[in-house]
């Protein structure tokens, strides 16, 4: 089991900043990689950032140069930098954990004014 708790989220005006965090609890020596997906309404899924077990990093195009993925390993965490954020970045952001499946956590959401 693990579990994942999202904070940080709120209003922001466009091109300011804002850093997600997520905790885990649970098996944490089972995960393999930390992800952050979003979802606004009326459009899909879509994977944000993504962070290996080894650090290696993935970014959807769209947010790459102006989001930047991290973890602490000592504290279970994974953050998510947001600089120069854009109407279009609103949205629910998700914490995922890869182990033999993906875990979620609750969701915070970002809404970025214009």
């Amino acid at each position: 089991q693990v579990q994942l708790v999202e904070s940080g989220g709120g209003l922001v005006q466009a091109g300011g900043s804002l850093r997600l965090s997520c905790a885990a609890s649970g098996s944490i020596s089972s995960i393999n990689a930390m992800r952050w997906s979003r979802q606004a309404p009326g459009k899909q899924r879509e994977l944000v950032a993504s962070i290996s077990s080894g650090g290696s990093t993935i970014y959807v195009d769209s947010v790459k140069g102006r989001f930047t993925i991290s973890r602490d390993n000592a504290k279970n965490a994974v953050y998510l930098q947001m600089n120069s954020l854009k109407p279009e970045d609103t949205a629910v952001y998700y914490c995922n954990a890869v182990t033999g499946r993906t875990w979620w956590g609750q969701g915070t959401q970002v809404t970025v004014s214009s």
